[in-house]
């Protein structure tokens, strides 16, 4: 595996890329990957172990260490548009294609990649990070337990990270439902009903959003499980509680969803 640290414009991002050469012509899909913590820190159970679960499924893996409070909004997302951008223009070094790259976050990290689904093709935007819109783009997104709405169902905490206001008004600036459009990336999102952190709600606002712009989704409500699983087995639990057999199915299902979308 070829695991290396690369410095972006605004901050690292590590390589989890396997060693094995592909046949002529064969291009792995990449997964850009976005641990969350509020905007306030980032989750190490959220970064490796999962960045190695999909290289072991034939992804190109990179977790990207997006910049934090007291960074400001279009910091991270801009963090998050140069990974993309650097996986695509290094593609060929690694067997990768450029035209299959995904991003995927959980929590904060979820709205972290998901405002880049919704926001890539802001020309003026990807432009104050030295970047074009088609460098940007990301061709599919996985979001995990995301933080979506600024609303009523926000993790407010994570707002005020980002934004550096309590205003709930400059809050919904930013949810994340009332900006998706056609131009959305086909999205793969998983949360757990008891989710006493960031509710139900910001997936299934997320997913509706989705539905009325036409966009392909699939979405998944376990029954159980709180905040913040990662992968909901023992490699990434602090306690047997984040132990769900059914929820720790989602790395296979977010898999074969995204070979489905992305042609692979």
């Amino acid at each position: 595996m070829k695991h290396e640290r690369i410095q972006l414009p605004g901050c690292v991002m590590d390589t989890y890329i396997p060693a094995l050469t592909t046949a002529p012509g064969v291009q792995r899909p990449s997964i850009v990957i976005c641990p969350g913590g509020g905007y306030q820190h980032l989750s190490d159970r959220e970064a490796e172990p999962v960045a190695l679960v999909f290289a072991a499924m034939g992804f190109n893996a990179f977790v990207v260490w997006y910049r934090l409070a007291p960074n400001r909004h279009p910091a991270a997302l801009h963090d998050v548009a140069s990974a993309v951008a650097w996986v695509r223009g290094h593609a060929q070094e690694f067997s990768g294609d450029p035209d299959a790259i995904a991003v995927a976050g959980f929590s904060a990290g979820g709205h972290a990649a998901g405002s880049l689904g919704v926001r890539w093709h802001d020309a003026e935007l990807m432009a104050q990070a030295g970047l074009t819109a088609a460098q940007a783009k990301p061709n599919a997104m996985v979001l995990c337990y995301p933080v979506i709405t600024g609303g009523e169902f926000a993790h407010r905490g994570s707002f005020v990270n980002l934004t550096g206001s309590e205003d709930m008004a400059v809050h919904e600036n930013y949810s994340l439902d009332t900006l998706v459009s056609a131009q959305t990336p086909p999205t793969f999102l998983w949360h757990t009903f008891e989710d006493g952190a960031v509710p139900v709600e910001n997936t299934l606002l997320m997913a509706s959003a989705l539905r009325r712009a036409g966009v392909l989704t699939e979405a998944h409500i376990f029954p159980h499980g709180g905040h913040g699983l990662a992968l909901a087995m023992p490699l990434t639990s602090t306690s047997p509680e984040q132990n769900i057999p059914e929820c720790a199915a989602w790395p296979e299902m977010a898999a074969r969803f995204l070979r489905d979308v992305l042609g692979k």
